[in-house]
């Protein structure tokens, strides 16, 4: 079957691969984990559970608390809140545990369990990997007064956003900006948060229904606030995905500004202010190489991770350092959160605008694009990518051919079954060429 955690918590079909079972024998072995390390000691342990609006989180969200309490851990439930919500009120609210059932952008049938450990860090691979040693191992469960308290919290939503607000370091007011909260996990805290500090806010597919998260909406699905934006002669459009913890915007002129753009123009503002700790900012393999020469130009080191914002996030705190983030939108500030916020980022950045005085286009001009194509290359056994000797030699070939004027990064994903091909190339025609050459030999080196 191979690792049960990805990338960002345990992920599939809810009901399919992620079951009410599996969500809660994940939550007994996490409690006795986190347990026999020492998190709960001297103290009843607490957590607290929040969910994005996919209907599969009702169902979900109970067998994790109901493991939990089963374990004597009492529990919150918080509701509705993105991600990155639940980081920070693990921290805020001392709690032992957070926990977040969130498919993030994948699709309405998938969910997710993410775990958050005392002080809203996500868990390192070595506890996850204990965590799934020990599912459904035999265990004295505890009886009468030793069995958790389940109740429901009302102040988070509250806490949550006045921390945002007091996070931006100038007001938005004069700014017109269009929200697209993917009928997710923000449909209340993005536009909250937005009007709070003084912008003029337009929000779309803000109304949850439980089957609509991400459909043809937010941060995969950029056409509709494009036309928003336009129609409303709005200054930015933001985007986020189901769980909030990422963002990606669009300009005045309906351009998109994608997560590499957001971190140069956040980078050089922070330079400018002295809180751009060590002048580095952290990113992935797959930041454009346009983003790195940008920073080089404005006296910015930059450190690379794999694929993976817990990587980013590893090598900050390693670093001590305060921005980093991916391409695809999310964006940490370890000065106001523990893990990536889409809500968070897109604050800042609207700061940055109301304090200069620029539009988002200019703004993004700090940095030039070098064109690049992504393929997600499905139904393919994603276990062989890194191993099958004719996509290495294909690989291969596609940087020779390319030299040192772009780039070829092949990865399976962590959170989804399929294979992603990334090319850069000094035109977007060469570019696209070389990446189909290289899907179709994974497509069919790779069939299962």
């Amino acid at each position: 079957m191979g690792r049960l955690f990805g990338t960002d918590g345990v992920r599939g079909l809810a009901n399919g691969e992620l079951t009410a079972e599996l969500a809660l024998d994940l939550s007994v072995a996490a409690a006795h984990v986190l347990g026999e390390a020492g998190a709960f000691e001297g103290h009843r342990p607490t957590a607290v559970v929040g969910r994005d609006p996919r209907a599969s989180g009702e169902f979900l969200e109970a067998a994790v608390v109901a493991g939990l309490a089963g374990a004597g851990v009492d529990v919150l439930r918080l509701g509705v809140l993105p991600t990155p919500a639940v980081a920070h009120l693990t921290d805020s609210m001392g709690a032992d545990v957070g926990v977040m059932l969130s498919a993030s952008h994948n699709p309405m049938p998938d969910n997710g369990v993410k775990f958050f450990s005392r002080g809203g860090h996500k868990l390192d691979d070595a506890i996850e990997d204990l965590i799934e040693a020990r599912l459904r191992e035999p265990w004295q469960r505890p009886t009468g007064p030793g069995v958790g308290r389940v109740r429901d919290d009302q102040a988070g939503f509250e806490a949550y956003v006045a921390h945002l607000v007091e996070s931006v370091p100038h007001r938005l007011d004069g700014l017109r900006v269009v929200v697209d909260c993917a009928n997710g996990a923000a449909y209340r805290t993005a536009p909250e948060t937005l009007r709070r500090l003084g912008a003029t806010v337009i929000a779309i597919h803000a109304e949850p229904d439980g089957l609509n998260i991400n459909d043809h909406c937010g941060s995969t699905h950029l056409e509709s606030l494009t036309a928003a934006v336009i129609e409303h002669g709005a200054d930015v459009g933001i985007a986020h995905d189901g769980d909030a913890d990422r963002c990606l915007a669009v300009d005045r002129h309906g351009n998109v500004v994608d997560g590499d753009q957001i971190l140069a123009i956040l980078a050089v503002g922070m330079k400018e202010a002295g809180t751009l700790a060590n002048d580095t900012v952290v990113v992935t393999v797959l930041s454009n190489l346009g983003f790195s020469l940008a920073m080089q130009r404005e006296g910015i080191k930059v450190e690379q991770t794999k694929v993976g914002d817990r990587y980013v996030l590893e090598a900050m705190k390693a670093g001590k350092l305060t921005l980093g983030g991916e391409q695809s939108g999310h964006i940490l500030l370890l000065d106001h959160a523990t893990t990536g916020d889409g809500v968070l980022a897109a604050a800042h950045l609207l700061s940055r605008m109301a304090v200069t005085g620029r539009s988002l286009d200019d703004l993004a001009g700090v940095m030039t694009r070098m064109p690049q194509v992504q393929i997600n290359v499905r139904n393919v056994d994603k276990a062989r990518a890194d191993a099958d000797p004719t996509v290495l030699a294909a690989v291969q070939s596609a940087a020779e051919e390319l030299g040192e004027t772009g780039r070829v990064i092949l990865r399976p994903s962590g959170t989804e079954p399929v294979v992603r091909v990334m090319v850069e190339a000094p035109t977007f025609e060469q570019a696209q060429l070389v990446a189909d050459d290289l899907a179709s030999v994974v497509e069919h080196s790779l069939a299962l």
